[in-house]
């Protein structure tokens, strides 16, 4: 078994390193992150199967979880800092700045999730996860797996 290491192919692999910045980058425009010309998605949050300008795979992505945590983190500080500094500067009631805040953070929410959710799928072809090698990868059996 070949040692991966973050940032990086594996060790052993003689594989050309791929571009992560500007795979993420392209991701993150919704472009595909090997050629940068066909579209990552399909619809709101779904990944099309293949490019159809290259022919890249992407129906073996996993970018389940994490851009969600990630939309959780960017938008959170953002919407916490500004319900914070305008409670300091005005004097609106609770009620006023749940009007304003709760529109507003679920707006960004909304406008970050696919951009966010294309950079990593990028993140993970540039890195040749989950199936993004460019041979056929064999996994080991999880514990209880038969």
């Amino acid at each position: 078994m070949e040692e991966h290491v973050f940032g990086g192919a594996a060790k052993s692999s003689k594989l050309p390193a791929r571009p992560i910045f500007e795979a993420m980058k392209r991701g993150f425009l919704g472009r595909c992150p090997h050629c940068g010309k066909g579209k990552l998605f399909r619809a709101f949050l779904k990944v099309n199967d293949h490019c159809a300008a290259c022919g890249e795979e992407y129906h073996h992505h996993r970018a389940d979880d994490l851009p969600a945590y990630l939309v959780i983190v960017i938008v959170g500080h953002i919407a916490v800092g500004g319900v914070l500094s305008f409670e300091r500067m005005t004097n609106w009631s609770s009620w006023t700045h749940l009007a304003i805040w709760i529109p507003i953070t679920i707006l960004m929410a909304i406008a970050l999730i696919n951009p966010i959710k294309g950079s990593v799928v990028g993140l993970q072809w540039a890195l040749r996860m989950h199936g993004f090698g460019d041979r056929h990868e064999e996994f080991e059996k999880a514990y209880g797996d038969q």
